[in-house]
């Protein structure tokens, strides 16, 4: 499981007894967003060209089939899970932003990563 939700929810993750794992980077084939309107404030990731998108720093945690399950449900929209393309060739199933989400929502893929930026 792959979390780029900020640390105020990081309490969704440890309630279900989510593993951290590590520190990794997507590939470079993403944008980060801070949505516009959620609180607490929540960030979106769009995946786009390679040429268009940058690494951005997240953290990979382990959740059994079960939490995983309940993690999901509880996703707000327009929020959801995809598979993310790390930068060392793996992937992982994490926050994806659907397209509506990026209407108001402010491009801060420069900081490189949710925590940079707040």
């Amino acid at each position: 499981m792959l979390s780029v939700l900020p640390r105020i929810l990081n309490h969704q993750l440890t309630d279900l007894h989510g593993r951290f794992s590590r520190v990794a980077q997507t590939s470079a084939a993403y944008k980060l967003y801070a949505l516009a309107g959620t609180v607490p404030p929540k960030p979106g990731i769009v995946r786009v060209d390679d040429r268009e998108g940058r690494r951005l720093d997240v953290e990979v945690r382990k959740l059994t089939p079960a939490a995983f399950g309940l993690f999901v449900a509880a996703i707000p929209a327009p929020l959801g899970i995809g598979t993310v393309q790390l930068a060392d060739g793996t992937s992982a199933k994490g926050f994806v932003a659907e397209p509506m989400a990026l209407s108001g929502a402010l491009n801060i893929t420069g900081y490189g990563g949710w925590r940079a930026y707040v």
